[in-house]
């Protein structure tokens, strides 16, 4: 058995904790999410590494066994690390196990889980696009009768309506593992939780026409009260094929 298949969480953060060089760790993944660990979860760790670091942690590079994942990263590579990118919500709900710099990791994390205002604004007309397009094609292939085609692009919409509702709390939007957790804990302003699952469960299941509808109508609603109206306009007549009857 080599020294990486018996390296545990623990002894890792032991040795890193004893290297100036480390100036931060940080656990992200379901260890970071309280009550979504089991059996089977691993350690994700992101080892923060002083910018002029000589260490020989870097042997720990690329690690990965069931139990441990290590990203070494330098502290501007850390500042950059999801801007853009999947990794943004991994960061932002990621929980600091060791900060050297006074506050610093934490505040770079807190960076990563609120997106400033035009970036929001910007990414929300573009998943606002997204859900509407998947949408039409919904509701125009069931009307077709191209049930399956009608279906998937049912379940396509749904991803591009949470982004764009995340988007507009400023906030990326959760894995999908995550989603239940994150709306438990930090509710998306305006909305009941467990409709708005309910909602996206049900069209995501069944492509439900008359659901989809429903659902735009409230969209449509919220995103002109967000300034987003110019995005809609852009369909035209075909908003009418979206709307509820």
């Amino acid at each position: 058995m080599t020294v990486q298949q018996r390296l545990t969480y623990q002894a890792f953060v032991d040795l890193a904790t004893a290297d100036p060089d480390v100036v931060g760790l940080v656990l992200k993944g379901s260890r970071a999410h309280e009550g979504m660990t089991t059996e089977h979860s691993d350690h994700d760790l992101y080892v923060v590494l002083a910018d002029d670091a000589k260490t020989d942690l870097t042997r720990f590079a690329g690690h990965r066994t069931p139990e441990l994942d290590l990203v070494l990263v330098s502290l501007d590579e850390f500042r950059a690390a999801g801007l853009p990118g999947f990794e943004r919500y991994a960061l932002a709900r990621a929980r600091v196990v060791l900060d050297r710099l006074d506050g610093a990791i934490a505040g770079i994390l807190a960076g990563k889980a609120r997106l400033d205002a035009d970036e929001a604004f910007r990414l929300a007309g573009e998943w606002l696009d997204a859900y509407a397009n998947s949408l039409y094609r919904s509701v125009k292939n069931a009307r077709d009768g191209h049930a399956l085609g009608a279906h998937l692009d049912a379940a396509d919409s749904i991803r591009f309506l949470l982004e764009f509702l995340f988007a507009l709390d400023r906030r990326p939007r959760p894995y999908n593992k995550y989603l239940e957790w994150e709306l438990a804990r930090h509710p998306l302003p305006g909305w009941d939780t467990g409709t708005l699952l309910g909602t996206v469960a049900h069209i995501s299941s069944t492509g439900d026409v008359v659901a989809q509808r429903r659902l735009f109508g409230r969209v449509e609603a919220l995103a002109r009260q967000a300034g987003h109206g110019a995005v809609l306009d852009a369909w035209g007549e075909d908003l009418e094929l979206m709307r509820p009857v």
